[in-house]
């Protein structure tokens, strides 16, 4: 087989953002393009190799509205009281954060595509982290693919949890059976323009720690 080109793999990798202010909302988002990113997805590892999960795709226009009103009425109050708190330390790039996200809140119903992957295993507060984690390693692999493939594809997308806090509506609403555990939401669209660049990060000798923590 042919070598990778690790040029575009790289660029890939360091340029697949958490895309919010970016998404084209009026640029319809095709079946065709989700089922490929989806099916690309799927080939993910995941405990056992048992595929125990569903992807709930919401393009119908009154069910998004729905999942948005939803969405924005768990999410804007806490993330506006965080706004305040970071306006007054002085935490401009804190601020800039909490706008993006009630920026998107705002618009959640209008994005073409909502995405909501479930895994075929409830949690509960009595859950052992364990068997949570080993639900979240088996759908978030496959996540994470999912957005690179769209990003490939010239499309941005963010991985969102807040809707967790209360995720019985959304369950109810889309008919997900209660044995299924919703892991994230994330919004698909087009993107306002297609350049994205790496993001600060601390340098690599600053995150690790070699055979022990300060070893």
């Amino acid at each position: 087989m042919a070598a990778f080109d690790l040029r575009e793999i790289d660029r890939l990798l360091t340029t697949t953002r958490a895309v919010r202010r970016r998404l084209d909302l009026g640029r319809p988002v095709g079946a065709d393009v989700l089922r490929e990113c989806i099916g690309l997805a799927t080939q993910a590892p995941n405990a056992s190799n048992q595929q125990t999960w569903k992807w709930v795709v919401v393009i119908d226009p009154e069910l998004r509205r729905k999942v948005g009103e939803e969405y924005r009425r768990i999410i804007v109050p806490p993330v506006e009281a965080l706004r305040k708190q970071k306006l007054e330390a002085g935490d401009e790039a804190g601020v800039e954060i909490s706008d993006s996200v009630l920026y998107l809140a705002e618009r959640m119903g209008q994005v073409p595509a909502q995405v909501i992957p479930c895994f075929d295993f409830r949690v509960d507060a009595s859950t052992h982290l364990a068997f949570t984690a080993r639900m979240f390693a088996s759908i978030y692999p496959a996540v994470w693919s999912f957005q690179l493939a769209l990003r490939s594809r010239g499309l941005g997308s963010v991985l969102t949890t807040a809707h967790l806090l209360d995720d019985a509506p959304l369950q109810r609403l889309l008919r997900i059976p209660p044995r299924y555990t919703q892991t994230c939401l994330i919004p698909v669209a087009y993107t306002v323009g297609t350049r994205f660049e790496p993001a600060h990060r601390l340098p690599v000798e600053q995150v690790i720690e070699w055979n022990g923590w300060n070893a």
